[in-house]
């Protein structure tokens, strides 16, 4: 089979691997049919992570089971399946709980097992507990769903995680800090919520803009750093938003979502974090909650599943570019560059 692997910064490409095979009685194996180029696949790519050259890279897939283990029970070869980025097990207490994403037996694709999302097929661990059937029976979707389908594995529910964390209920005022793919899918969760207002501060893309505006955003605020701060402070009479999603991660980003936050406010935290230093006095004072970090994506997928195949909402429209997967050297390139929102790759072609 075919799958990207990374060898060295700057340099992702396809070869030909061994097809993965059931190892487990639990495990399944599933034949891609959409995979994603994450932003945190970036710091892969850039050389900033910790895989060394030769690992497979990729972790959001959908697409069809081909085998499964002698003690997997809820799932048969032909089930068309959504794969969150994390396997867990399904019946640990934090999976029970609702927090799968410290299930102490679970893992992350390219990680702890070898397979990574980006490639033809992908051994699934405790195939029970992590994969999730797209439609009631199994059968494949709407080849037009694929993409919102794809965006469960990721960025839309780590959306409506920052959402949760930040607190946000309907009729209240929103400001969405970043306006990558996560930033764009928060929009879309804090509408699903039945907020008031959302604003949105993006980087100054004009696509990106018209796309938030297209998702459900009413304020786009192009300005960075004391002056988007004060056009927010306009925007909401100097008060400020009663709930922030910061989905960025750095420390101007983290630090602009602490200006813009109104007392008593909340902040939802799910930008991966680089070099950010909270400033525990700050937030003290004007009681700010803070909270987030890694979503737990499989407990999300089924709450947000209708909505998806309902039509609902259109969260597939942050892909907006698909490449074959030979193609993934481009697709790295692209989203390098920010010369695309969200980059889809299709193994199939």
């Amino acid at each position: 089979m075919r799958a990207a692997v990374y060898h060295g910064p700057g340099d992702i490409g396809v070869e030909e691997v061994d097809d993965p095979q059931v190892e487990e009685p639990t495990d399944a194996v599933v034949r891609v049919v959409a995979a994603g180029v994450c932003g945190s696949d970036l710091w892969t790519y850039r050389g900033q992570g910790s895989a060394q050259p030769g690992a497979r890279i990729g972790h959001e897939f959908v697409g069809e089971v081909v085998e499964v283990g002698a003690q997997v029970v809820s799932l048969r070869p032909g089930d068309w399946v959504v794969a969150p980025f994390r396997y867990s097990c399904g019946r640990c207490g934090y999976c029970t709980s609702g927090l799968p994403s410290s299930c102490p037996h679970g893992g992350f694709w390219s990680r702890e097992v070898v397979t990574g999302g980006q490639g033809e097929l992908v051994r699934v661990p405790l195939a029970d507990g992590t994969l999730v059937t797209a439609l009631p029976d199994g059968s494949a979707p709407d080849p037009q769903l694929v993409p919102s389908l794809l965006t469960l594995t990721d960025v839309l529910c780590t959306g409506h995680h920052a959402a949760l964390c930040g607190r946000v209920v309907p009729g209240s005022s929103v400001v969405v800090v970043g306006d990558g793919a996560v930033g764009l899918c928060a929009v879309v969760a804090a509408r699903l919520h039945g907020v008031e207002q959302v604003i949105m501060l993006a980087g100054g893309h004009p696509a990106r803009a018209e796309m938030a505006a297209q998702l459900g955003a009413d304020v786009i605020v192009t300005a960075r750093g004391a002056d988007a701060v004060a056009q927010v402070m306009d925007v909401t009479a100097g008060a400020g938003a009663s709930s922030v999603l910061e989905c960025v991660g750095t420390s101007e980003s983290f630090s602009t979502a602490l200006d813009v936050v109104a007392p008593g406010g909340a902040v939802g935290w799910v930008g991966l974090p680089h070099q950010v230093e909270l400033d525990l006095a700050r937030v003290f004072a004007r009681n700010i909650t803070v909270a987030g970090g890694v979503a737990p994506v499989r407990a999300y997928i089924p709450q947000l599943l209708p909505a998806v195949v309902g039509r609902t909402i259109n969260p597939g429209v942050v892909f907006t570019d698909v490449l074959p997967l030979g193609e993934v050297a481009r697709a790295y390139e692209l989203l390098d560059a920010r010369q695309t929102v969200k980059p889809m790759l299709d193994p199939t072609c």
